[in-house]
């Protein structure tokens, strides 16, 4: 039966601390009872910098939410899209020699690649480990093959991970606010699997995330997260070029993109009215060179995060689509087709442009995750009471 308490969320991102609190509904959905934005601060360069700050933050801001709805929470689930990250493939083998895959054989991989994991990266710790492919005999298998016959056995597994004092940090932040940490979710990881509860005939795929100062690439296959890349330039980085080019200032810039039709043709011909170049003197500049300044940016950007980008070259050998969601604060659409154009790469890649999910549908998926766990994950953290080996099987073979 679910519980009819409020439920907190905290969402690290790059430009805030967000601070939801939830509730659930008889049909199982949920509803946003509480939601504010405070601005980021104690996070340096992807790395928790000012642990009293945050605590401060934190604990002035949960007592405020505490007081509106007249609840005491015991505990908070935390969603990180701005803390620095690890994602490692691993794969075991098994020689099987003809005889029936066991449930040992497969707990046997699943702790060996763990260990390996927990030996070799002393400085990171595991959030979220997901079965990424199954090989009997070299043939991909899509579910789990316990009881089939073969001679050779392959596991992949994918193993999510933030730096471990950031971990530490995390849970000293909700300690010193009288909380537990239930759990820590990677925000690409949701974002991901909320994609594929919305588009169930889309469990492969990239998505590329353009936000103001940061963008990002994660790459998903059969419902696992397989490759995760962060960049530290968003759409802030066009305007700032077109500010240099032009020396116009960036607010003038901005009411330039909102106000003219940059799909238009014979730009060259049109001059910037006076009215937008306050603080500044007026000069004859054409909208078609602010539009030729942001495509040369979005082709440089298009060709880092994807079409050049060494770190994907075997994934793109696939005929795999491509999502694009350009998210900015400025809500600007004047260069979505000129973005869709240069990332398909005249066409040789499928480039669909997407919209942000609401905070509602976003936070629905992190909450079933965190009740019920994800198809594709090894080890879910549902019942903190169970070991690890009790949370595994309890997912692998429900």
């Amino acid at each position: 039966m679910q519980n009819n308490n409020p439920v907190l969320f905290i969402e690290i991102n790059n430009s805030n601390f967000i601070f939801y609190v939830i509730k659930h509904l008889e049909d199982k959905s949920i509803k946003i009872l509480y939601e504010k934005r405070i601005p980021l601060q104690g996070i340096n360069n992807n790395k928790i910098s000012n642990f009293d700050l945050i605590s401060e933050i934190f604990k002035n801001n949960i007592y405020s939410i505490e007081k509106k709805i007249d609840f005491t929470f015991k505990e908070a689930i935390i969603l990180i899209d701005n803390l620095e990250h690890t994602l490692i493939n691993l794969t075991g083998y098994k020689k099987l020699n003809g005889s029936q895959l066991s449930k040992d054989n497969v707990t046997y991989l699943l702790n060996s690649l763990k260990l390996l994991i927990n030996e070799n990266e002393k400085d990171n710790t595991i959030l979220h480990i997901f079965n990424s492919k199954y090989l009997l005999d070299k043939k991909e298998i899509e579910n789990l093959p316990i009881g089939l016959f073969g001679n050779f056995y392959s596991h992949e597994l994918s193993f999510f991970m933030i730096n471990t004092n950031d971990h530490k940090n995390l849970n000293n932040i909700l300690n010193n606010c009288n909380l537990k940490l239930k759990k820590i979710i990677s925000k690409n990881f949701v974002d991901g699997a909320n994609f594929i509860n919305e588009n169930k005939e889309n469990e492969t795929f990239f998505k590329i995330n353009i936000n103001d100062k940061n963008s990002s690439l994660i790459f998903f296959e059969n419902s696992s997260l397989r490759f995760i890349e962060d960049f530290r330039f968003g759409f802030e980085i066009i305007l700032k070029d077109i500010s240099k080019i032009t020396n116009l200032e960036i607010e003038n810039i901005k009411n330039i993109l909102n106000d003219y039709d940059f799909n238009a043709e014979n730009l060259d011909k049109v001059i910037i009215e006076k009215k937008y170049f306050k603080n500044c003197n007026f000069r004859k500049i054409n909208i078609k060179l602010i539009k030729d300044i942001a495509e040369a940016r979005i082709l440089e950007l298009s060709e880092i995060i994807l079409i050049k980008n060494i770190n994907i070259n075997n994934f793109l050998k696939r005929k795999i689509p491509i999502f694009l969601k350009i998210s900015n604060k400025y809500n600007f659409k004047c260069f979505e087709l000129i973005y869709e154009n240069l990332f398909s790469c005249n066409n040789k890649f499928n480039v669909n442009l997407i919209s942000d999910n609401s905070s509602e549908k976003m936070l629905d998926s992190a909450n079933n995750i965190v009740q019920y766990g994800w198809k594709k994950e090894a080890i879910p953290i549902v019942n903190e009471k169970k070991s690890i080996i009790s949370r595994l099987f309890g997912l692998i073979f429900r």
